[in-house]
């Protein structure tokens, strides 16, 4: 028994021993071929140019190439950088721009969008906190008729990027504020005839937001009347209740009235006691027997 269980210890040390060096035999080509990678030797700013001095070219696994990378730098020089990137990281083609499509703020702004410039004090601009890659509501301020005291206060965009702060494209590190004159935006074609249209109308208000909240409230406008009052948003329209028409019916015609019963008035009576001698009767006479009535009074 003592053999037997020895010979099996060896004979399963001998086959772990033997597959362990068929998959290192496996494994390691893989992971020795290597290739060469652009990588950034330091940090490359949101739309900054990238300079020869900026990147590199390092061996790489080839079995974890990064999908859009470069092999020269040559490819790389002069192309804008959409997207910060840090030291020693690939340099990808989804984070440049197109080639000669410049630098600086224009390479920021993605295929079918606008950037536009909102006017901006300390009140506007949320005390200087307002700053690049935040996300801000648009609030306009104003008359629709252009009648004084019937200003109206609306959310007209949700959930707005913001490119630029000043000149700047790019926030402080530790987020300190600026105090900036004017607020660059991320919005499409139609949206930027409203922010254009609402700077000539009316006054602007911007209004921070969490970038992680993007459900759009859509809030009710408030007037300056229901500012002063117990509701906080414009009167509801009354509700109309459609009701269906239907043909007139002909009004029933009222019973004929019942005459009152016609009462036969009795006429008066008289109850008169005669007494003859001995002899007492009672007579009732009626009208009708007046004359009679005399004359038995007489007699």
């Amino acid at each position: 028994m003592l053999v037997i269980a020895f010979s099996a210890l060896v004979l399963s040390l001998l086959v772990t021993f033997l597959a362990y060096r068929l998959l290192s035999q496996r494994i390691r080509p893989s992971l020795a071929a290597t290739t060469d990678v652009v990588v950034a030797v330091q940090k490359v700013a949101l739309g900054a140019r990238i300079a020869p001095e900026n990147v590199r070219v390092v061996a790489w696994p080839q079995a974890l190439k990064p999908e859009g990378s470069f092999q020269k730098v040559e490819q790389v020089i002069g192309r804008g950088v959409t997207v910060p990137v840090s030291p020693n990281e690939p340099i990808l083609e989804s984070r440049l721009a197109p080639k000669e499509g410049g630098a600086g703020l224009t390479a920021t702004i993605p295929e079918g969008m606008r950037a536009v410039s909102v006017k901006v004090n300390d009140v506007i601009g949320v005390a200087g906190f307002v700053l690049p890659s935040t996300r801000v509501d648009l609030i306009l301020t104003g008359s629709p008729d252009h009648t004084q005291g019937n200003d109206t206060s609306k959310v007209i965009l949700e959930n707005v990027l913001v490119l630029a702060a000043g000149q700047n494209i790019q926030q402080d590190e530790n987020g300190n504020p600026q105090n900036v004159q004017v607020i660059t935006l991320l919005v499409t074609p139609e949206d930027a005839q409203k922010v254009a249209l609402a700077s000539a109308d009316g006054r602007i208000q911007l209004a921070l937001r969490n970038p992680m909240d993007l459900d759009k409230a859509d809030p009710r406008p408030v007037t300056r009347n229901a500012l002063y009052t117990r509701a906080s948003t414009m009167p509801e329209a009354p509700v109309v209740k459609k009701v269906a028409l239907r043909p007139a019916l002909p009004r029933p015609t009222p019973p004929a009235p019942v005459p009152a019963p016609v009462v036969k008035e009795e006429p008066p009576k008289l109850e008169v006691e005669l007494i003859h001698g001995s002899e007492r009767k009672k007579v009732v006479f009626d009208s009708a027997d007046k004359e009679k009535w005399q004359q038995d009074k007489k007699q």
